[in-house]
């Protein structure tokens, strides 16, 4: 790209943590892993995490994402299939189980928290409230490791006004791990006002993750005039921190998954970006768009750091002995 002469001055405050958490980075060395261990292709059902890089970085490596399990040819059922970090209907490994597939479950240990706090609320008796997005796959999954009829969907602080529960008196709600923590508070709010024996799960369904990088923007976006996050259009997350990046004085905050995306023409006169990403989002394109405004602009970052991460959890017992290099995983974290 052709330098420009005569650049402005700008700060870019990077927010940390940002990017991939946990249990995306977990998701996608389950896929990387099962293609050294069985070879190609690894079937995956739905997007493995919410981010078209990722998905399209993988399916360059052998594997091939499928909406559902009848997708799948007969002559691969003997290889490996992946279930997405967003976690599944308890019907979907059993519909597995009964076509002789060999899965692999890479749902989020965050979200499988939830499945088990839903599924406790249940067994205590309790109706099940699920704050969430209706239609997200991991709303979908929590709901379908219950009954029919024994978990109700609340999305905003209106349902929660409208809400008729068949016992106002045993009630116990989860939520979806990917919300506003502020918006969320609200609804929980309203209905602890309106079901005073309303019952919390054992411990907040919100993962860490979510909670941190909202925190992060948070921090950041007072005096930004603009704010991007990196995030795909489907992910919730990614969506969530615009919001905030919004709410907490950013003059303007912008979802992009690629530094394509940007458009300079209508930029404006800018002195302060903050750049953050959404936990299915990759660090390269962060470190892209890094570069192209330094293409464009006397760049400096700034480093914009609340906590440290340091969780990690494991993958599958059976893949524990393939190794996993640096190399393997470059296509989503660089050099």
């Amino acid at each position: 790209m052709r330098m420009i002469e005569n650049r402005s001055d700008l700060t870019i405050r990077l927010c940390g943590p940002r990017g991939f958490c946990a249990g995306v980075d977990r998701a996608i060395q389950i896929v990387v892993l099962a293609l050294k261990a069985y070879g190609a292709p690894v079937y995956v059902r739905h997007e493995i995490v919410h981010n078209r890089y990722v998905v399209e970085g993988l399916e360059a490596k052998g594997a091939i994402f499928v909406e559902e399990l009848d997708e799948i040819p007969e002559e691969h059922r003997k290889q490996p299939v992946v279930f997405s970090a967003h976690g599944v209907p308890k019907s979907v490994p059993a519909d597995a189980e009964s076509r002789n597939l060999f899965y692999l479950d890479a749902t989020c240990p965050l979200v499988s928290k939830v499945h088990k706090q839903a599924m406790r609320h249940q067994r205590l008796g309790r109706h099940v409230v699920l704050i969430g997005h209706a239609g997200h796959p991991e709303v979908i999954g929590t709901m379908g490791q219950l009954p029919d009829g024994s978990v109700d969907l609340i999305e905003t602080v209106e349902d929660a006004d409208r809400y008729v529960p068949p016992d106002p008196d045993n009630l116990g709600f989860v939520t979806q791990t990917t919300l506003s923590v502020d918006d969320t508070a609200g609804v929980i709010k309203r209905l602890h006002e309106r079901f005073p024996n309303l019952t919390a799960p054992a411990a907040d369904s919100i993962c860490y993750a979510t909670t941190n990088r909202q925190e992060a923007v948070k921090q950041a976006a007072p005096g930004c005039d603009l704010f991007l996050i990196v995030g795909a259009p489907n992910s919730s997350n990614s969506k969530r921190l615009v919001e905030v990046a919004l709410r907490a004085g950013a003059t303007k905050s912008v979802l992009v998954q690629r530094a394509s995306e940007i458009d300079w023409e209508t930029i404006g006169d800018i002195r302060t970006v903050g750049l953050s990403a959404g936990a299915s989002a990759p660090e390269v394109i962060v470190n892209e768009i890094i570069e192209a405004f330094r293409a464009r602009y006397n760049a400096v970052v700034e480093l914009a750091d609340t906590v440290e991460e340091n969780e990690h959890f494991l993958v599958n017992r059976e893949l524990r002995s393939i190794e996993l290099t640096s190399a393997d995983m470059a296509f989503v974290n660089g050099e």
